[in-house]
């Protein structure tokens, strides 16, 4: 039970992530660096628009996290989403992260939350024999 809520704990914070950097920082514009980021790397002249559909695609993600559907070719995305994207932005816009390079430390923490929780709690959870109680 306690493993359980654990998990579901962990799958409830990795989705607000998804949605705090998509809906806040992306699709509301609260955090300008990030379209500052996506003019860089992609696109100046459409940076508005990529970075609005980048946040409603991190906004998609959250609600699949939540639905638990295919939840391992969702752990995989993530993770490889997590890796590229941090891997540009430390060799092309690291001025523009938040903590510099120190930036990856917090991905790698988040991909192993995101590995650990689908692909450590989730099989234990499965695997965990019921007792039934007469």
């Amino acid at each position: 039970m306690i493993l359980q809520k654990t998990h579901k704990t962990i799958t409830y914070f990795i989705a607000a992530i998804w949605i705090i950097n998509g809906l806040f920082c992306k699709v509301l514009n609260l955090i300008p660096r990030h379209e500052q980021i996506v003019s860089k790397i992609i696109d100046r002249d459409h940076s508005q628009k990529l970075t609005i559909l980048i946040g409603v695609l991190e906004i998609l993600m959250a609600i699949w996290i939540l639905s638990s559907i295919k939840s391992k070719l969702n752990t995989v995305l993530q993770i490889i989403i997590v890796a590229v994207m941090n891997t540009l932005e430390f060799t092309l816009v690291p001025d523009l992260l938040l903590w510099g390079k120190f930036n990856a430390v917090f991905a790698l923490i988040f991909i192993l939350i995101v590995y650990f929780n689908n692909f450590y709690m989730n099989t234990k959870i499965q695997k965990k024999p019921y007792a039934i109680i007469s």
